[in-house]
């Protein structure tokens, strides 16, 4: 019979991440975030060497900034999946909420739950957050140890540790 281990303990505890560690984002661009959301957990491959990178948010709150702040058409050099899920436990499929996103130079104005694929090198945002009724839970996956992305001018908008 195998042991229980709580949390973090055991061998391979190490792999787990129960509270938050971020990149060094700037106080600004951490205290703007706050106004409309509430990130949860980061991982990445500084916090769990050989992972890729996730974060995981509440959106709490639409914003008046649109588009978001920091959050213009960029890509990446490796595939992205973004999701939003609403958080209606009657109905898991809606949104709770409007967001709008740019994917390819197309907005997409969303109010279902929605998960997207961003192939490495497609242009993607920029992201607004038009509405929120119900907490809406944005996730997104990086298949790369850390998150960085590239504007059209080519300069990196969101600082990594590597």
């Amino acid at each position: 019979m195998s042991k229980i281990f709580m949390n973090t303990e055991g061998e391979y505890g190490k792999y787990i991440v129960q509270e938050l560690k971020t990149p060094d984002f700037s106080q600004e661009f951490v205290d703007f975030y706050k106004t409309y959301a509430r990130r949860v957990l980061w991982m990445d491959s500084n916090n769990v060497p050989g992972a890729f990178q996730m974060n995981i948010s509440w959106y709490m709150n639409a914003s008046d900034v649109r588009p978001l702040y920091r959050h213009d058409e960029h890509s990446h050099d490796f595939d992205e999946l973004v999701g939003f899920i609403g958080s209606n436990p009657d109905d898991p499929y809606d949104l709770g909420g409007e967001i709008e996103i740019g994917i390819g130079g197309e907005l997409h104005r969303l109010t279902k739950s929605s998960v997207i694929f961003m192939p490495a090198n497609l242009k993607h945002l920029p992201l607004s957050i038009i509405r929120v009724d119900r907490p809406i839970l944005h996730f997104s996956v990086s298949m790369n140890p850390v998150y960085r992305n590239k504007k059209s001018e080519g300069d990196v908008t969101l600082p990594s540790k590597d």
